[in-house]
């Protein structure tokens, strides 16, 4: 298969014994069952057939989600739940995978997956400002930092690092543990803003690793024998650090110490409407969460949605 039919066949593929492992390992399980409070919706509906795997939110109250079908970009109203496409992919394999708006409202930073992609969106217009080639195979997930914007390639030990100068290419060593299929997925900061923070599915098990900016360096977070298998969005708030673990329909919860050298588990937030979900971000006291539907086959009529949970 072509890269970008591996990694999704991948996700597909997860077995049963790797979800129960996750869930074995953490004390306990949070049901978010009922609406969280207020009138905004917990549930809206996106285009059929917009296959979105990303979401992102800025300091307004709306979601950006990216589609894998053809790279569109959707904008929706977390008070109403309604919106509409407001910047066109580039077509089939031209993927929008993890996707970031910068603190201005003006700018999204979007992962092109198999296209080994990075582009930027003018958020008020909808064009497309650049599109920087990285050579790589599977460009995946982003984070902002000061400065930079930060790429996973989920099939190459190395993330991306975008500036104005340009995209440069940092290997991933230490700990770091290729593995032959789908490895890298979600990033995001430590706590104290000095590291970053890599989902990699394949070493140990399911591992979080904290990777030094200036050298690449990889260290294993010290999860407290907790796995993340299937672990794909990452969020952090203060220190309370959540964990999407698609396949298994679940968020793992951790509060990490200051420099993210080392995480304890505090429960798994689980509800009926996940339905393989991706991504997180946060508005209020709610989580956002696109579903991706990976186990089933996409199709032009495909229903997708986004389901709010109550943070913890």
């Amino acid at each position: 298969m072509a890269p970008t039919d591996r990694s999704f066949a991948r996700r597909r593929l997860l077995t049963a014994t790797a979800a129960l492992t996750g869930t074995a390992l953490l004390g306990g399980t949070a049901h978010a069952a009922e609406k969280p409070k207020g009138a905004w919706p917990d549930r809206f509906p996106l285009p059929d057939g917009f296959q979105p795997e990303g979401i992102a939110i800025g300091t307004r109250p709306f979601g950006y989600f990216g589609s894998l079908a053809d790279g569109a970009v959707y904008r929706a109203s977390l008070a109403t739940g309604r919106g509409s496409v407001i910047s066109k992919g580039l077509g089939a394999g031209h993927q929008t995978v993890g996707l970031k708006i910068d603190r201005q409202g003006r700018r999204l930073f979007l992962a092109g997956g198999g296209s080994g992609e990075i582009r930027t969106v003018d958020v008020r217009s909808g064009e497309i400002e650049k599109v920087y080639a990285t050579g790589g195979t599977f460009v995946n997930d982003v984070i902002l930092t000061p400065g930079a914007a930060w790429f996973t390639d989920s099939f190459q030990p190395q993330l991306y690092k975008l500036t104005r100068a340009g995209v440069e290419t940092v290997p991933l060593t230490g700990d770091w543990v290729q593995g032959d299929d789908f490895t890298a997925n979600g990033i995001e900061r430590t706590p104290d803003g000095r590291a970053l923070l890599v989902v990699n599915a394949f070493a140990d098990g399911g591992t979080l690793e904290r990777v030094d900016p200036r050298t690449g360096a990889a260290r294993a977070v010290d999860l407290g024998g907790s796995k993340i298998p299937n672990g794909d969005g990452l969020l952090l708030l203060g220190r309370i650090l959540y964990v999407v673990q698609q396949q298994q329909n679940a968020i793992d919860v951790f509060r990490l110490n200051a420099t993210g050298t080392k995480g304890t588990a505090i429960t798994r937030i689980t509800d009926s409407r996940f339905r393989i979900p991706t991504t997180v971000a946060a508005w209020g006291e709610k989580l956002y969460l696109p579903n991706a539907r990976f186990d089933v086959e996409p199709a032009p009529d495909t229903e997708y949605d986004v389901v709010a949970v109550p943070q913890v």
